[in-house]
């Protein structure tokens, strides 16, 4: 049977691992191999040295004392006595001189031998244990050096809409990492101007077309006013829906604009009571589309604007009623995890566009041209729910329709 290791190129796991490796690891793994580098380099080196040097002190030492510390000594003749001529001593006493020599230099060859291994040993144990402190050594520098650049990914992984005012502001000498983070804030100044520029527009914009469409209903009601001829009459009522529907989506952007700017004034409100109130308001619209609205709550206190909150539920019921079909029924329910979920029958939705309803002027019909609806309800829901410090999440029922949540805390 086949390894499946064997089937990978050392080349592919290399990079594999190269891959899989943090910066951080990467550098603390570079600091850890030049510093085992260099040190192996310089064991090396003082090791030949070491025993070139020794070699040449000790042939230095020999034909400086040929006999050695240790040799045959001259022998005085005070002390010697009288000798007889013997040609077979002075021949034995060079002998042994010579075997003395030569086992010197035996053991003074072990023991240079026994220094350099034991040099070399420990030295090698050495740059072992050095390179380990080294390699924790270099993660805690490589952490400390790329601490700016933690702090740049933390403050993108959060950066979003709501806090474009925040700034790293980091501090230090003019470095490169230094230039990242200005980078960084320089673009966050672009980004904030920008959406703070399109929030005023789309703010301002809505405000002033308020006034030409209040002025056109009013023209179309006097200026086609009773009696009319009957083919005018349709003309006036489709004048007259139409200009409706303009003013109700101007409202929504001005509403969408005063959600995204986040709340002036807070105070505890009970959302329960604003969701009963929302849901009676729309009962004769459920009554329009013969659906049955039923409504569950348990007192929900939140810190917030109660105008907004009120809009928040009053979106979401109505959208659970618009896209319905006959007979269907819509549920709103707040329990004591803090939830209101509201779930409606109605049309099979395709969980891969469950998300995009939220975005601006999404529909669950393709058409943007259709009569019911401008597309803005979910958008404001959560923009209002954002605003608050709540999440909203939906996803398709089993038979059809939508279930939507939303959670909102406690205080802010």
């Amino acid at each position: 049977m086949l390894n499946p290791l064997s089937l990978v190129s050392p080349r592919s796991l290399r990079a594999a691992l190269r891959d899989r490796l943090t910066f951080r690891a990467k550098l603390a793994a570079a600091f850890t191999a030049l510093f085992f580098c260099a040190g192996a380099a310089l064991l090396i080196f003082v090791t030949v040295l070491a025993r070139q040097g020794t070699m040449e002190q000790f042939a230095s030492i020999t034909m400086d004392h040929p006999g050695g510390p240790t040799g045959p000594q001259p022998t005085s003749s005070a002390t010697a006595g009288p000798t007889s001529p013997d040609p077979t001593g002075s021949t034995g006493l060079r002998q042994q001189a010579e075997d003395a020599r030569l086992a010197r230099m035996e053991v003074t060859n072990r023991l240079k031998e026994t220094a350099v291994r034991q040099m070399v040993m420990w030295s090698a144990v050495g740059l072992a244990v050095m390179a380990v402190l080294s390699g924790a050594m270099g993660w805690w520098l490589a952490g400390r050096a790329l601490r700016p650049v933690r702090k740049v990914i933390l403050a993108a992984r959060r950066m979003s809409e709501d806090n474009l005012h925040e700034r790293l502001q980091l501090t230090g000498p003019q470095d490169e990492l230094r230039e990242l983070g200005d980078t960084y804030d320089t673009m966050l100044d672009r980004l904030e101007r920008s959406f703070t520029s399109q929030r005023r527009f789309v703010a301002n914009a809505s405000h002033e077309l308020r006034t030409p469409l209040a002025a056109q209903r009013t023209s179309i009601e006097v200026g086609l006013a009773d009696p009319l001829p009957a083919h005018l009459i349709p003309v006036r009522e489709d004048l007259l829906t139409t200009n409706r529907e303009a003013e109700h989506l101007i409202a929504a952007l001005l509403l969408l604009a005063r959600s995204d700017r986040g709340l002036d004034e807070t105070k505890d409100t009970d959302l329960a009571e604003l969701t009963r109130q929302a849901a009676d308001e729309l009962s004769s619209l459920a009554a329009e589309h013969t659906v049955v609205t039923a409504v569950h709550t348990t007192p929900l206190a939140v810190n917030g604007d109660p105008v907004l909150l009120k809009h928040l539920a009053s979106n979401l019921v109505r959208n659970a009623i618009q896209y319905n079909h006959p007979q269907g029924t819509v549920t709103v329910r707040i329990d004591d995890a803090r939830r209101l979920t509201v779930t409606n029958t109605g049309p099979r939705v395709d969980p891969t566009r469950v998300d995009s309803l939220f975005e601006p002027f999404r529909r669950l019909d393709r058409d943007r041209t259709a009569v019911h609806g401008h597309g803005l309800g979910l958008s404001i829901v959560r923009s209002i729910a954002t605003a608050h410090g709540g999440t909203v999440t939906a996803a398709p029922g089993p038979a059809g329709g939508l279930r939507i949540e939303v959670r909102l805390p406690t205080t802010r």
